[in-house]
């Protein structure tokens, strides 16, 4: 390495514990702030209702000093951009407004702040997944402001915020991409992994693959050879796409739609199935999605046509991710944190930012329960996760690793 990346994390370090410091006080205003985000609902799929939700977000974030554009969304609302004073971004937070819960929620899962044995927790519909990260990510940015004393690295941090997340990020994906290609490290404010608050340091790639026979139909009693089923032919298909899962390696494929025909007398003209696949490489999705692409229909008369693919590249522990991560697991320790990292069979944001820069995901609350009627999180732990996004937006830019081999190699000790 060019540099010692032991000397350039103290000032970390040093803006988490005051960070820490100052956050002990700030508990009621940060449980103020997510329960208003929780009541401002914001589907995803009902765009027209994220207005108050993206007024909240606004008022905060130009609060801090960041300027803010709407960047349109196409049918999807419209997502925020804060960048710093001059534009320029050294690092970006990453998180989004929009929920799984439709509107009227509320009415049967209000948003509030309880106690829950010797903790306090916030439950209500997005307050996990992931109002509650939005909050980490402003209240990261507060403490900054407010502990600063010179020691900080000065890197300009933006703030993406997308509306469509839950629905894929089907209008923001390319413009994630593309600041990702401007920044040098991503931070995902995604709920942390399980109740102990793993950091997501791995994340599944998902695929999606539409298959369709065409066939010929026939009368099933009358003339059933002139006709060619395209429902035998899918059934012989579908049996080599099962088989193309691989427990061993982490490949999944589910057949989660499969339809055809018309009546039982009839012989079928045309069927379809919808396929779920999950991998963990990228190497794993090219062998998948070259498997897919080399099926054929071993019916007469039948043909298949197979659409789709890979939509999010898996997020793997590349050696700058793994860098970044611990560098988190040594902030951590300064301040009472026993980080643990983790791996998630689905895919985020961060599934498109990792294959640009150094990404770290499931910053955000810790708690339980995304997209479910018990959907909550821990007040005093999610606090605690602001002071350590402090202390890594105050990192230094950190250099290189040497090779993948020496960053990831499971006996190393910490670079740190």
């Amino acid at each position: 390495m060019t540099a010692d990346p032991a000397a350039g994390i103290a000032p970390a370090t040093g803006i988490a514990l005051a960070a820490n410091s100052w956050l002990k006080g700030q508990h009621d205003q940060f449980a103020e702030l997510v329960l208003a985000l929780a009541r401002a609902e914001s589907p995803s799929t009902e765009p027209e209702l994220q207005g108050d939700v993206r007024e909240i977000l606004i008022r905060e974030l130009t609060g801090l000093g960041l300027t803010v554009e709407l960047v349109p969304g196409g049918a999807w609302g419209p997502h925020i951009l804060a960048r710093p004073p001059g534009g320029r971004m050294d690092q970006l937070l990453l998180g989004h407004l929009d929920t799984v819960w439709p509107s009227g929620t509320l009415a049967t899962m209000p948003a509030e702040c309880v106690a829950r044995g010797p903790e306090w927790v916030i439950r209500g519909p997005g307050v996990f997944d992931m109002k509650g990260g939005l909050a980490v990510g402003l209240f990261a940015l507060r403490a900054m402001e407010a502990c600063n004393d010179g020691a900080d690295s000065g890197l300009a941090t933006g703030f993406l915020i997308n509306a469509d997340e839950e629905i894929g990020s089907l209008s923001s994906a390319p413009m994630i991409d593309q600041l990702a290609c401007e920044v040098g490290r991503v931070f995902v404010l995604e709920p942390a992994l399980g109740e102990e608050g793993a950091l997501k340091t791995r994340r599944k790639g998902v695929g999606c693959f539409a298959f369709t026979v065409e066939g010929v139909a026939s009368h099933s009693g009358l003339a059933p050879a002139d006709g060619a089923s395209a429902v035998h032919a899918m059934a012989e298909i579908v049996g080599r796409v099962v088989a193309l899962n691989d427990p061993a390696r982490g490949v999944t494929v589910n057949v989660g739609v499969m339809e055809g025909g018309t009546r039982s007398n009839v012989v079928a003209a045309r069927a379809r199935a919808e396929v779920d696949v999950r991998v963990w490489t990228g190497r794993d999705a090219r062998r998948l999605e070259a498997a897919v692409g080399a099926l054929r229909s071993g019916l007469s008369r039948t043909s298949l046509a197979v659409t789709g693919g890979i939509e999010r590249e898996a997020l793997e522990r590349t050696p700058r991710n793994t860098l970044l991560w611990e560098s988190a697991r040594e902030i951590g320790r300064h301040i009472g944190l026993n980080l643990e990292q983790g791996e998630s069979g689905g895919g985020s944001d961060g599934n498109i930012t990792s294959l640009r820069t150094a990404t770290l995901d499931g910053l955000g609350a810790v708690g339980d329960g995304a997209h479910a009627d018990h959907e909550f999180l821990y007040l005093e732990r999610t606090i605690e996760r602001a002071a350590l996004l402090a202390g890594l937006l105050a990192l230094p830019r950190l250099p290189d690793p040497v090779s993948p081999e020496s960053l990831l190699k499971e006996d190393r000790a910490s670079v740190l």
